[in-house]
């Protein structure tokens, strides 16, 4: 499913327009953005927890050659799943 789609099923099941969903979702998305940016977590009960982690510096190998390289520390985002999201996948 992607965005358009997830928008127009919103607007279905909660009696909006289309746009406004889609601003709603969009509204959703980049505050969940801002505020695991700000290194804060996210946590939608039942469904899972959005975070920031930070992954240490490094070494790897290039996969064509084979060298080793150092592959420098950055920041991620984690997703857990809460216990009605595995529970419906399951």
């Amino acid at each position: 499913m992607r965005k358009p789609e997830l928008a127009a099923a919103i607007a279905e099941r909660a009696d909006l327009t289309k746009d406004k969903a889609g601003e709603v979702l969009n509204v959703l998305l980049d505050q969940i953005t801002q505020t695991v940016a700000k290194k804060e977590s996210v946590t939608l009960v039942g469904f899972g927890t959005f975070e920031a982690r930070s992954r240490a510096k490094r070494k790897g190998k290039n996969p064509q050659t084979g060298a080793e390289i150092e592959i420098p520390a950055s920041n991620t985002v984690a997703f857990k799943a809460g216990k009605a999201l595995k529970d419906a996948v399951n």
